[in-house]
């Protein structure tokens, strides 16, 4: 580029110079220039030799047999017949995929016209395009617009994207499930070969490969060699700076103990913070694919804190981080190893015979099976429910589905049988994927190529900080569940025989987020019609986890009640949503006056140890500290 300026600021034979052409900023190429290239081929060569020790990092595992890829298989091949099945269907009409390519090269054609514009004339008016683009964060940088090279790389890039949805949506042969898949991994695509994931083709790593002399690239490098390592050959992509948390230091900090421990679960109770207590306990059974203390953060964002503030005497599982010991794990002895030995210890440290639940995410689905193996075997002691993001309908399950049909499920099955469980990093790959433009391209950008380490963000922290998954629960989960849908259908078997979500007759409180990827709102708002008791659905606004963590005091989001739950405009949700009352702020408050409804009676406050238990320990415990 430093040379192209030289020659455009060079007079013509008529004595004109390049700064003459109207429109022409110079000034837009300068801090693209090569300043010292010397010392940018020195830190290019210091750069290289760092990307050689990540691909040695990379390579090492694998030659001495201590790690594979053999699970990515199944995806892999998924990918690729699912992108044949479209491919197929366009090239089978020559007709169809001529007019499919003229779009493209006709919207090619006006790009290069208007980036000549751009170079050499006045700016044209925004388009609605264009002004949409602004909104993008991958192209927040000004040059991304004002500069015609970046500027014709992001009109390419985005035309390009929009060309390959556009063939995904029309595609009218395909099934319903390989249209959903190849939206996803089209979207997968387009999201990694972004022109602000390379450093010569994203203008702010490239005026600071120019300003540093490549250090950032001799930083990033050696950063993804670290990352490498850290994964003992998979990329452990770091999200935050994890040296500044620490689980019982600065997080999960709500005073209590655990009272309770088998070789699944530690069960804790907390401390009380009022001299009086609701009288009914508070058992909370949390996913088990991510640590609890997401509900317990920083006394600021806890959850927990809050429950026991308002005066719940809370007893929460924290699940163990599985190895192959826990292999034979299945999804029954998590709930009589795990729910039900809550519900004993519940018991034994309060004396009360019943107790309201809670289950977030996967173990909501969890709970929800559980009361309907309770209603058959007359176990009553739970008497309320509260499902948070959590499906037991899998038909609108979202973008989880595109990992789990048949043949991805046996890749999975053969690798578990070997090692006893699904290793931490595989689970939070497919999690990050789902938004691999925020979990993913960012944190690339930022690490490897600008070399900058990222921000603490406690948050981030705890999405890193995952945790292995047992082989027999989550063979079970995805096969009952993801792949057979078993429990909305009443073939869930559980003790012997099948479970039916309509034997539960206690009141149900199900809420559902409006962004949610994970579990969908839809897919959750499926459940209403499926239990035999009354139903209280609250719509919160946010995703999967910023629209549950939402302290009052944030004064964030808003959320959605009241709407009918039965009757023909509860069919789905946007009839629901017709007749719901909207309120701003947090679902919390909500949901504590629906409990208060049902039991308001209190007695004394407890402590942890004043009943038939002893402590074991302080929270959060032992188990949650365990690293992947």
């Amino acid at each position: 580029m430093h040379g192209r300026l030289r020659l455009a600021q060079k007079s013509d034979d008529h004595g004109h110079s390049g700064r003459d052409f109207p429109g022409f900023d110079a000034s837009l190429f300068e801090a693209y220039a090569i300043k010292d290239p010397q010392s940018l081929m020195m830190n290019a060569a210091r750069a290289m030799e760092n990307l050689g020790r990540a691909a040695s990092e990379w390579l090492g595992p694998r030659e001495r047999g201590e790690t594979s890829d053999d699970l990515f298989a199944g995806p892999i091949s998924d990918f690729v017949k699912t992108m044949s099945a479209l491919t197929e269907y366009w090239m089978s009409d020559q007709k169809r995929m001529l007019e499919a390519q003229t779009l493209l090269l006709s919207t090619y054609f006006d790009i290069w016209m208007r980036s000549v514009q751009q170079a050499g004339g006045p700016e044209e008016k925004s388009s609605e395009a264009e002004m949409a683009a602004n909104k993008d964060r991958r192209f927040a940088d000004e040059d991304w617009f004002r500069n015609p090279f970046f500027s014709f790389l992001r009109q390419v890039y985005q035309a390009s994207a929009s060309w390959a949805d556009r063939l995904v949506a029309e595609a009218e042969g395909l099934d319903e499930m390989t249209k959903y898949k190849a939206r996803f991994y089209v979207k997968q695509f387009t999201a990694a070969f972004s022109p602000s994931n390379f450093a010569m083709t994203n203008p702010e790593v490239y005026r600071e490969t120019i300003e540093s002399h490549g250090m950032n690239l001799v930083a990033g490098m050696r950063m993804l060699t670290e990352d490498v390592m850290a994964g003992g050959g998979h990329l452990r992509l770091r999200q935050t700076d994890a040296a500044q948390f620490a689980v019982g230091s600065n997080l999960a900090l709500t005073p209590g103990k655990v009272i309770a421990r088998n070789e699944l679960c530690e069960i804790i109770q907390y401390a009380p913070s009022t001299k009086t207590v609701f009288k009914r306990p508070l058992v909370i059974v949390p996913p088990w694919i991510n640590k609890f203390y997401i509900l317990d953060l920083t006394p600021e964002k806890s959850f927990i804190k809050w429950c026991v503030d308002q005066g719940h005497t809370v007893f929460v599982i924290s699940w163990v981080n599985p190895d192959s010991a826990h292999a034979a794990k299945d999804w029954e002895s998590y709930i009589r190893e795990g729910i039900d030995f809550a519900l004993d210890t519940a018991e034994q440290a309060t004396g009360e015979k019943q107790v309201n639940a809670i289950g977030y995410c996967v173990g909501g689905t969890l709970l929800a099976a559980a009361l309907a193996w309770h209603a058959q075997t007359k176990d009553a002691r739970i008497a309320s429910a509260t499902l948070l993001t959590a499906q037991v309908d899998f038909v609108e399950a979202g973008e989880l589905k595109v990992f789990v049909d048949e043949e991805q499920l046996a890749v999975i099955e053969k690798q578990m049988g070997v090692s006893g469980y699904l290793a931490a990093s595989q689970m939070a790959a497919a999690f990050n994927l789902l938004r691999s433009s925020e979990l993913i391209w960012p944190y690339v950008v930022n690490n490897y190529l600008k070399g900058k380490a990222p921000m603490p963000f406690d948050l981030l922290y705890w999405n890193s900080d995952s945790t292995r998954v047992a082989a027999a629960n989550h063979a079970y989960y995805l096969r009952n569940c993801y792949l057979d849908n078993a429990l909305s259908a009443g073939q869930m078997k559980l003790g012997g025989g099948a479970i039916d979500l309509r034997d539960i007759k206690i009141p149900v409180y199900n809420l559902a987020t409006r962004e949610d990827h994970i579990a969908p709102a839809r897919s959750v708002f499926r459940g209403n019609a499926l239990f035999g008791g009354p139903v209280e659905f609250v719509l919160s606004g946010s995703g999967h986890i910023a629209g549950v963590v939402n302290p009052p005091s944030r004064k964030k989001y808003r959320y959605w009640a009241k709407g009918q739950t039965a009757g023909t405009a509860a069919t789905n949700l946007d009839g629901w949503l017709e007749n719901a009352e909207e309120t701003a702020g947090s679902w919390w408050p909500h949901w504590q006056a629906w409990i208060e409804a049902r039991d308001p009676e209190r007695v004394p406050a407890r402590l942890p140890g004043d009943g038939a238990l002893s402590p074991l320990g302080d929270a959060p415990g032992t188990y949650v500290l365990a690293r992947a």
